[in-house]
């Protein structure tokens, strides 16, 4: 009785280390969070209302298409008039916006924006760029698309050359990861090519 008991014990024991004796485990690939963006409707920037139905942006010099999904933030610490961070609650990112007129200094502006592009050139992979100009509207800029694990994945700016120069960037309000972020940067890249095509001085 005692020997049969042992058997079936060292039996099973024997199936147990067979099985066991499979493949290796084989690690998870690294993955990330599913980031849902929400769909997107415009309304102009100067028809903008705040919760008590002012409208902020009204006597700006510039006007654009404003995402609905976004609220206007003024940055009055900066001492300048006419600059905002235009925000994403649901994103946790901006779009960071300033506004200079131009009085004879075009070019200062101009390669002031550009310096604060390649002040990412340590991080960005490639740094491409496309010129923008609509002559209807007197705009022409240059928009940057910075690759990489950038602390800002796009840039551009614009001007009529002659009275109006406007500036953005984007920033995600955590540890840049382009790979993880990748479906928020190409949601907010949309939203800046709207505001550059729809841009126009007033």
């Amino acid at each position: 009785m005692m020997q049969n008991v042992i058997r079936n014990i060292l039996i099973s024991c024997a199936a147990v280390l067979l099985c066991a004796c499979g493949s290796g485990s084989v690690p998870k690939p690294f993955g990330y969070f599913n980031i849902a963006v929400p769909d997107t409707a415009y309304l102009p920037l100067s028809a903008y209302e705040t919760a008590d139905g002012n409208r902020p942006c009204a006597g700006f010099p510039y006007d654009f298409d404003l995402s609905k999904n976004a609220q206007v933030v003024l940055r009055t610490d900066s001492g300048e008039q006419y600059w905002m961070n235009i925000h994403y609650p649901s994103l946790n990112a901006d779009i960071h916006c300033s506004y200079k007129p131009v009085e004879g200094n075009l070019r200062q502006l101009t390669d002031d924006a550009m310096g604060f592009v390649y002040k990412h050139v340590s991080q960005a992979s490639a740094i491409p760029e496309r010129a923008y100009e609509n002559p209807d509207k007197r705009v022409y800029g240059v928009l940057f698309n910075l690759q990489g694990n950038t602390a800002s994945p796009s840039q551009f700016f614009v001007t009529d050359s002659a009275r109006h120069f406007f500036r953005a960037s984007i920033y995600c309000n955590c540890r840049p990861n382009a790979d993880s972020l990748a479906p928020i940067y190409d949601y907010l890249q949309q939203d800046v090519i709207r505001i550059v095509e729809s841009l126009e001085w007033k």
